[in-house]
């Protein structure tokens, strides 16, 4: 496996938002099977329009903290870092804001190389904190088992719904 990770370029956000929508297909799929139809429909009426959008935004917003794991050219993963200073709930620390992989290419340490890569830029810049959050879903336990092995503590929280 050769990866390069690079900083984001405004020509890889189509593709990063295109590999996205495939990788959390599963995650929407879960979060709709645990929520029942009609709340789902409810929280996430558009998902893959909301999703897409909100990567897009998180690209362009984080650009200075944006990089893309790249295979033969082709972004194959990208991860995006928030920095939280003074003021901030967690002043201090530095959270893993987005991340996803291909599905083409995962199981191959993808994931792990970008966390790597966002934890070492975090130490780099003085965060004494790092942070990154996800579901507590079916869909989500590839993402827990990634944060796990990369070092970080889960801190369970439940968030309820109910169709009106």
């Amino acid at each position: 496996m050769s990866i390069e990770v690079r900083a984001l370029a405004e020509s890889d956000v189509a593709a990063v938002v295109e590999f996205s929508l495939r990788a959390w297909a599963p995650v929407f799929a879960s979060f709709e099977e645990v929520l029942g139809r009609r709340v789902f429909e409810r929280v996430y009426p558009d998902w893959s329009r909301i999703q897409a959008d909100a990567v897009a935004q998180t690209c362009r917003e984080l650009t200075e903290t944006t990089w893309v794991a790249v295979e033969n050219g082709q972004p194959v993963g990208f991860v995006a870092v928030a920095h939280h200073r003074d003021g901030a709930s967690e002043p201090n620390s530095a959270e893993i804001e987005m991340i996803a992989v291909d599905p083409a290419a995962q199981r191959r340490g993808i994931a792990r190389v970008l966390i790597e890569f966002a934890l070492e830029h975090m130490r780099a810049a003085g965060f004494a904190l790092a942070s990154v959050s996800t579901g507590g879903d079916p869909g989500h336990a590839p993402a827990r088992a990634a944060y796990e092995q990369a070092g970080f503590t889960a801190f369970p929280l439940v968030r309820y719904y109910q169709a009106l």
